[in-house]
């Protein structure tokens, strides 16, 4: 049986090199986000730790999990000369300040029942991600992007009209990675080689925390095997989704990132209403449809856009 694009020979034409990039940056977001969803079911089962001390572990064992991983590849090491230029060290520690921000934050909400203002965040934060699209990088938007957004801005209006008391934890994680965004955008070096040095540049001051908590006699790890293990495992799942967005940012635009977000606070919204037992009215219900619908007619009109261009035979 021949393949519907099959070429008349037989034979099923390779992709363009623009293609396949895109389906690379299109599976790698869509699973970075798939774990980021899941990642609040992960931080109950590190306490008594508190979030500072979560997050030096994170620091440290993401850097040493991509540290194997580029040895295990046999990259070689002179791109540390290249992300040592200046011209590129000030995006990277931007990043690592943003990122690093960003999960300290997302840590202490979770830990202090607040998943569902996290998840808004994260509603939040695709809306900034199409803003600065536009602006910073020229990105354009048809009319059904702009009615897609129009729509997902009212959306978040009304969940947030009455969750204002933790609105200041949804714009700071939608700030801070948005922003995270632009600079790896900017930033143009290795998905690998960038989280490591944003990893490394972040290390000096979690190991100094580590040895404060360890010389005050707070240090958690070493406890016990579990607890030990656990803090280990947060640094090597939290390398994973951050290298596959790496990989997904300069292979789509900016807005469809942004949209492909949208799967991390859903599922995150679902454990906060499941497992955490959080309680939201009706306006968040109603709030979340004008954003998911938001996103449809957004992500739609960019799919569409982009079979238009495929299609059209060049002059």
């Amino acid at each position: 049986m021949t393949h519907p694009a099959a070429a008349p020979g037989g034979t099923v034409p390779a992709p363009d090199d623009g293609s396949r990039e895109r389906s690379i940056g299109l599976a790698s977001g869509v699973a970075a986000y798939v774990i980021w969803g899941f990642f609040p079911l992960l931080f109950p089962l590190l306490k008594p730790s508190g979030p500072m001390e979560i997050l030096a572990h994170r620091v440290v064992w993401s850097l040493a999990a991509v540290g194997l991983v580029l040895l295990a590849l046999r990259r070689p090491w002179g791109w540390l000369r290249d992300a040592a230029r200046r011209d590129k060290l000030p995006w990277l520690a931007a990043a690592s300040l943003l990122i690093g921000l960003n999960w300290l934050t997302f840590i202490w909400a979770v830990n202090s029942a607040h998943v569902v203002e996290a998840s808004l965040g994260y509603f939040i934060n695709p809306l900034v991600n199409i803003v600065l699209g536009v602006w910073l990088f020229g990105e354009r938007m048809t009319r059904g992007g702009l009615t897609g957004t129009l729509l997902a801005l009212v959306g978040v209006s009304v969940i947030a009209w009455e969750n204002w008391r933790g609105l200041w934890v949804s714009l700071l994680l939608a700030a801070s990675f948005g922003l995270y965004g632009v600079v790896k955008k900017r930033a143009k070096l290795g998905a690998l080689e960038g989280l490591f040095v944003e990893s490394g540049l972040l290390v000096p001051l979690a190991l100094a925390y580590w040895a404060w908590l360890a010389a005050t006699g707070a240090s958690h790890f070493g406890s016990d095997a579990r607890a030990s293990a656990l803090l280990m495992f947060a640094g090597v799942l939290t390398a994973l989704p951050l290298w596959l967005f790496a990989l997904a940012a300069p292979r789509l635009p900016f807005g469809v990132v942004g949209v492909l977000q949208y799967l991390g606070p859903t599922i995150q919204f679902g454990l906060g209403i499941t497992v955490f037992g959080q309680v939201v009215g009706l306006s968040y219900w109603a709030g979340l449809v004008l954003v998911w619908a938001g996103s449809a007619v957004y992500l739609s009109s960019v799919f569409a856009r982009a079979r238009k261009q495929r299609v059209t035979p060049p002059v």
